[in-house]
């Protein structure tokens, strides 16, 4: 009893089944992210709390998430967002908790004649598992729009090749030493030509003719990702979706691989 309230959720349940994962999700909540060069960017952060329930529980404490989301403080990132994991677990005396979340972020990018600047943005997450008896996980989350020329297109025919935007979604289990900043410059390298926001006359020449001069069927693409990050020391698992929004057809091509 708390000022003689009585406390339902602490009470018994006969089914004595375990809930594996009970909590909040879609909690919107001001954040912060650590740039590129250092500077702390504020955002807003779309949260996933869960904690494993044991079984003789019949329910859990829903505001204790949300307590320990507000006495949150620090810029997400894997570590950040561990601790927080941790500190839920914590709170709930729980022997398993995942905390994710998903925000969107923008990088300053140069044209490549004009050097005019713009903001494209991109968006991110984080999912992090702490089990006392398996150990803790980080998983990583981001999409990367590109764009893609078709190798078939250009070689068939005698005027152009067509092209189209894409979306690059990768996943991976990593340790400290991977950064969202290598996974996008990774996957806009994996394409044709990367985007902008802003461009130039100039620099739409460029861009149009640097596609041409790189074509990539969905497969290359998803293909030159997964070779980076097969390469990479810090990735312990992943996966890569890549997918045109096809422009001579009313169907999106697609392409994953996971390893």
């Amino acid at each position: 009893m708390m000022n003689g309230l009585p406390d339902t959720q602490s009470e018994s349940d006969h089914r004595e089944i375990v809930i594996d994962r009970v909590g909040v999700r879609e909690l919107r909540y001001p954040a912060t992210y650590l740039g590129e060069d250092g500077v702390i960017l504020h955002t807003v952060a779309k949260f996933e709390m869960t904690v494993e329930l044991p079984a003789h529980l019949k329910g859990t404490h829903m505001s204790r998430f949300v307590e320990a989301l507000h006495d949150f403080s620090e810029p997400l990132s894997g570590a950040s967002v561990m601790r927080l994991t941790k500190d839920l677990a914590s709170r709930l005396q729980a022997e398993r908790a995942q905390v994710g979340c998903e925000f969107t972020v923008f990088r300053e990018k140069e044209a490549p004649v004009s050097g005019m600047r713009s903001k494209l943005d991109y968006e991110l997450g984080m999912e992090c598992r702490h089990s006392v008896g398996e150990g803790d996980a980080i998983f990583l989350s981001l999409q990367v729009p590109v764009a893609t020329l078709c190798p078939c297109s250009k070689a068939i025919s005698e005027r152009g090749a067509h092209n189209q935007r894409g979306m690059v979604t990768i996943s991976v289990e990593a340790d400290e030493g991977l950064t969202f900043s290598e996974l996008i410059d990774l996957a806009e390298s994996s394409a044709s030509c990367e985007l902008y926001a802003g461009l130039k006359r100039v620099d739409e020449k460029a861009v149009t003719e640097r596609a041409y001069d790189q074509p990539v069927f969905v497969e290359d693409l998803a293909r030159n990702v997964a070779a980076g990050l097969r390469s990479h020391a810090a990735v312990k698992w992943f996966r890569v979706e890549a997918e045109n929004f096809e422009s001579i057809h009313n169907h999106n091509a697609y392409a994953m691989i996971e390893g």
